[in-house]
């Protein structure tokens, strides 16, 4: 299962596993889109497995809904991508009252792998990818209500970063608790580096910032195509000697093939992970799914 597979890394990703025989849950917000990438997929690869299901990250109840009709359609996952995400767009919330890209980036895939989790355990080699960017590392602060901008107020970056930062934090503690539990699970983190989607393209259009159209002229002209971008999110999902908590990266930022890196940084010091978990679970009003397998 793949969020945001309609488009950019999302859609690359589930080419390249229909590709290699996976059937692939695209799990989109435009029903539109998520058709018309359907059928370009289905085009190259005829022998394709493409199912698509509606998701609105920035809903919380279209989190859950999403969630059940997978539960209730297949019985195991083997891998979830958590890969669709806004960037550096205006101020916003979502429809559950959150800052709008700490609460599609981080919190709605929060809970649709809480809510997945069960499907997760009963796969014999179940993943967890989370993609993250390397704005985590300009990121604002979190509190037990989320972003925290000072006085200066809110700032897309920092936002944006925040959530990048989430996702990865995520990823990390989601692997120790596995760890603990005894479980094969194996959660990682995937960057797609300095790669040319519409991501960036959507920031530029949506805030019109003197920052956003820079940085969508810097990626058009020197970033990666989609395709290569997505090859640390597709190695972590494939990679049979994939060690759980990892980092995969493309080598050279802009390019090259995708490499392990160590994930590391204050923010992955222990107590910080379980701060993240802690305020995520307040946020989504409930407790993560049980580690334990069922049925």
């Amino acid at each position: 299962m793949i969020t945001g597979a309609n488009g950019g890394l999302g859609f690359e990703t589930a080419r390249e596993l229909a590709r290699a025989g996976a059937h692939v849950v695209m799990a989109v917000r435009s029903p539109e889109k998520g058709e018309a990438a359907r059928r370009e997929i289905l085009e190259e690869v005829p022998s394709a497995s493409l199912e698509l299901r509606p998701i609105d990250l920035a809903s919380q109840d279209s989190v859950r809904a999403c969630a059940a009709g997978v539960l209730e359609a297949h019985p195991s996952v083997d891998v979830l991508v958590n890969n669709a995400g806004v960037m550096a767009v205006p101020e916003a919330t979502t429809e559950d009252g959150h800052e709008l890209q700490f609460g599609v980036n981080h919190l709605g895939h929060f809970l649709l792998t809480s809510r997945l989790l069960p499907a997760l355990l009963r796969s014999a080699d179940p993943r967890v990818v989370a993609v993250t960017s390397t704005g985590r590392h300009y990121a604002a602060e979190l509190d037990e209500n989320g972003p925290v901008f000072g006085p200066r107020g809110y700032d897309p970056w920092r936002a944006y970063g925040l959530s990048k930062r989430a996702n990865l934090q995520f990823a990390v503690e989601l692997q120790r608790r596995a760890n603990a539990a005894g479980l094969r699970m194996r959660s990682l983190g995937a960057d797609p580096g300095f790669s040319d989607t519409d991501l960036q393209a959507h920031g530029a259009r949506t805030s019109g910032g003197r920052s956003q159209r820079f940085f969508r002229w810097a990626v058009r002209r020197f970033g990666a195509d989609p395709h290569q971008g997505a090859l640390p999110q597709l190695r972590a999902a494939t990679d049979p000697d994939a060690r759980g908590g990892s980092l995969y990266v493309l080598r050279w930022i802009v390019g090259g093939p995708p490499v392990s890196r160590p994930a590391s940084g204050k923010y992955l010091q222990p107590g910080r992970l379980r701060y993240v978990w802690e305020v995520s679970e307040h946020l989504i009003g409930e407790r993560f799914g049980s580690f334990e397998p069922s049925g």
